[in-house]
Order: C-alpha cells, then structure tokens, then sequence
C-alpha cells in the first residue's frame, strides 16, 4: 500500500540493521516504529483471521439454523441421531489438532490456513446434497478434519507477529467473528430457508450458498496472507529486522534465534509443553468453558423455539444476544491487554454466564429468559479467546507453544461428547438437564481459573526472589524456553 507509513533506520558506517542482527541489547524499539509495525500486521493479517473464522463458525453451527427449517423432517433424524451428527464433528478434530499444529511452519501458514478453510467450505457446500442421516455423519467428519487444525494454527500464527501482550486483542479481533456469525447467519439462514428449487427446498441452501461463499473467501486468502514477518511483502527490509528483533526482546531469553523458521521440531519442547501445569490448568479451564459455549451456539435456536417463537422469528431472535456478546468479546479483549491480565477477566465474565443460566432455570417468563441468553452470550464467548492468549503468553518458544495450544484445543474440545447430548429434544420447552450441566461447568471453569491464577503468581513471585536462577547453570539456555528465570507468567 504505497501511502503506509515505513520505518527507515539510518545506516552509517554501523547501521541500526546491523546492531539490530548483532546484539539485541544494543537497540531498543521505539513505541512509535513498535506502533507503525502493528498498524501494518493489524491491515494485513487480522482481517483475514477475521474473515476465516467468521465462515467457519457460520459453517460449523448453521446446523442448528437448518434444524429448524426442516433438517431432522427430511432425514428422518429420529431419538438422538441430530446428537450424533453434532458430536462426530469432534472426533477428527481433537485427533489432528497437535499434529496440525506441528505442521504450521513446515507447510507455510501462508498455505496451510488457507487451504484449510478452502477445503472446509467446499464439504460445507456438499452437505447440501445430503439425503440420509448416514451423509450427514460422513459430511460432520469430513468437516472436523478440515477444521481440526484452524483455530490453534490461527493463534500460533499471530504469535509470530505480535508480542506477548499485544495478542490477546488480536486474538479477540478475530474470535469476536464467532458471536458475530451467530447474528449474522441467523439473519441469512432466515433468506436462504425460503428457496426451494431443483428438488432442494429450503434448508439444503444454507449449506449451498454459506459454503460457496466461504470457498471464495478461502481462495482469497492463499493471496493476501504472509508466511512469516521476514516474507510479508508489505514490510520493508529494515521493517523486517525491527520485526523480527522485537520478537526475540518479548521473549525474554525463552528463545534466541532471530527468525521463527530458524527454529527446528525437538521432542523436548513436546515434553516441556506437556509438563507445564499452566498447559493443563488452561486445557480444563477451556474445557469446562465450552461445554456452555458449544451448547449455546448448537442450540440457541431451539431455546428460543423452546418459548413459543416459530421458524423464523425464532432464528431472527438469535441475532442480538450475539451482537452483544460480539461488542464484549472486543471490549474485554482491548481490556486484557490494557492491564495485561486474563484470568480476572474470564472469573468476572463467568459469573455473568453463571446468572444467565439461573435465569433460564428459574423463570418462566419469556422475557426473563430470554434476557437469560444475553447474559449466558456475553458470559462465556469472551472466555475463549481469554483462555486461548493467555496460554500462548505463557509457553514458549514456538514448538512449546504449538503442542500446548494444539493439546489445550484437543483436550478442550473433548467437552462437545458432553455439549452435544445435554439438549434432547425429549427436554423440550424448558431443557433444565442442558441449562443445569451448563451452570454446573461454569462453576468448576472459574475453580479452575482462580487455581491458575494463584500458580502464575506463585511462579512469578519465585523468579523474582532469585529461586529459578540455578537453571542456568544447568545447561544450555536455548533449551529453558518459558522456564527461564528471566521469563515471566501472565496473570
């Protein structure tokens, strides 16, 4: 984009360029190069993230739109068969989140997320021409696969642009797109339910054109996204060294090569990943966390069917409680990084989830109820991208990183066997076992936060005193990553 602003470093006899690759210690960053920098990342990388995790969600949940208008009718998708569609979906997908994970940096990000979407909205677009309750499931594990590797190579990638505590903002710029996809597909499923042509009435089309378009987006995106800051062609040479620098000053001695394709797959990094107690704290945290995610998402449209509203009025109502948890999802993001905190947050924003499930329990009146879904909406999607940033803030270098969110995302996603089976139609209008197993899951989420919360601290707290500086003397400091004494947990 030629009107960018570029940063030019002066280059006399010694230029910055060379300090910069020489000795990190001898160049500090300047806020404002540091700004124009995340100005460019933030033009030509977050959108896409944006945009690829908006159709992916439309695509992943447009199930339980088309549910509604005529779904379970057509296939026959009598006792918990609609169940079993959902939840074969996970199955592929926690088995190749690791792995998918790993190989990120091999295939190029640039390529692999991309082809993935790609190749995502294509089976979404042949779910369409399903005629059986047998499809159906072959089509959920087809797109499983395809998205088993998205999210966690989503947040492995931005790690490789952004500092530590810049990415939880990111993080959240993208992730808002799933609250986002809730309103807005609700609003296109309305439309695109009414078309009945060629023998495929109504909803066979939200699958056709929901997917077509997510196809496009996909093959937009194989053009526009950059492997690595030292291949994003909208840097300059010298932008590119400030980059990559700035990235090895974040790490704070958990890594010392001066670009991410320096660094090479060790099993010791998968070890360090698995032993970590914040991998495991975050990987319960986020599954109990889903388990009221999922279902909402899922099912959201059968509450609200579940109070007396039909087809359509039922799905346009779908759309505000989403619009608002998409406006929290980016304010509790900005927040995050602002005081550079995730656990307090996602505490807060679960008791809220917790009061909206008390009142989808409680009352019968519509209107409370219904109030209920706004506040279980902007309870539990803000916690994802929480969990997620705070995760990667605090494994590193980028194998650690990579094995601890693709085990985090795995195990998490364990939790859709429950979310999938725990609104059962037989449990319609009220779906008390549902809102009960919900409330019940936010309570241990927030145990399993707070738990967090005091090892972070405690863990910080021995650094500063001096307690983990033997570690250097026991080998090479390449190999402590974010166990150096120098490192410090985010809270």
């Amino acid at each position: 984009m030629p009107n960018e602003e570029a940063i030019e470093l002066p280059k006399p006899e010694n230029s910055h360029l060379e300090v910069i690759r020489q000795d990190q210690s001898l160049f500090e960053i300047p806020d404002h190069i540091d700004k124009i920098l995340d100005r460019k990342f933030d033009r030509h990388i977050v959108p896409w993230l944006f945009g690829i995790w908006l159709f992916a969600f439309i695509d992943r949940s447009n199930i339980g739109n088309a549910k509604i208008d005529g779904l379970i009718e057509d296939l026959g998708l009598d006792g918990n068969k609609f169940n079993i569609a959902l939840v074969v979906f996970y199955i592929p997908y926690i088995l190749v989140d690791v792995p998918s994970n790993w190989a990120v940096k091999h295939v190029r990000a640039g390529i692999f997320l991309p082809g993935l979407i790609t190749a995502w909205g294509l089976t979404s677009t042949f779910l369409g021409f399903t005629k059986s309750f047998s499809g159906l499931v072959v089509a959920r594990l087809a797109l499983g696969l395809c998205e088993g590797g998205l999210l966690g190579g989503m947040v492995v990638y931005l790690a490789m642009f952004y500092r530590r505590h810049q990415m939880l903002y990111r993080i959240g710029l993208f992730y808002c797109a799933a609250p986002l996809s809730g309103a807005f597909g609700g609003l296109l499923a309305t439309g695109l339910a009414k078309i009945e042509h060629g023998g495929y009435n109504n909803w066979p089309w939200i699958f056709f054109i929901e997917g077509i378009i997510t196809t496009i987006f996909g093959i937009i995106c194989f053009f526009t996204m950059p492997h690595t800051p030292a291949e994003a062609k909208f840097l300059t040479e010298d932008e590119r060294a400030v980059a990559l620098q700035r990235m090895i000053q974040d790490s704070h001695g958990a890594t010392n090569v001066e670009n991410v394709n320096e660094e090479h797959f060790n099993w010791h990094w998968v070890r360090m990943a698995m032993l970590s107690p914040q991998t495991w704290l975050s990987s319960f945290s986020w599954f109990f966390l889903l388990i009221p995610l999922y279902s909402y998402s899922l099912f959201l449209p059968s509450i609200i069917s579940g109070m007396g509203y039909k087809s359509t009025t039922a799905q346009l109502f779908t759309v505000p409680p989403n619009i608002a948890a998409f406006i929290l999802v980016l304010l509790t993001s900005t927040l995050s990084d602002k005081i550079k905190a995730r656990g307090p947050i996602m505490v807060v924003c679960c008791i809220l989830a917790m009061a909206g499930y008390t009142m989808l329990l409680a009352s019968k009146a519509n209107s409370v109820r219904y109030g209920g879904t706004f506040l279980v909406a902007i309870g539990v999607y803000p916690g994802s991208p929480m969990i997620m940033g705070w995760l990667s803030n605090n494994l590193a270098p980028h194998y650690v990183r990579a094995t601890g969110i693709g085990f985090q995302i795995a195990f998490a996603n364990c939790s859709a066997f429950i979310a999938t089976f725990i609104y059962l139609s037989q449990d319609a209008p009220d779906y008390t076992l549902g809102h009960s197993v919900s409330l019940g899951s936010l309570v241990l989420c927030v145990i399993t936060v707070i738990l967090q919360i005091f090892y972070c601290r405690w863990e910080n707290k021995q650094r500063e005193n001096g307690l983990r500086d033997h570690r250097l003397g026991e080998g090479s400091e390449h190999w402590l990553g974010h166990k150096h004494p120098a490192f410090r947990y985010t809270i």
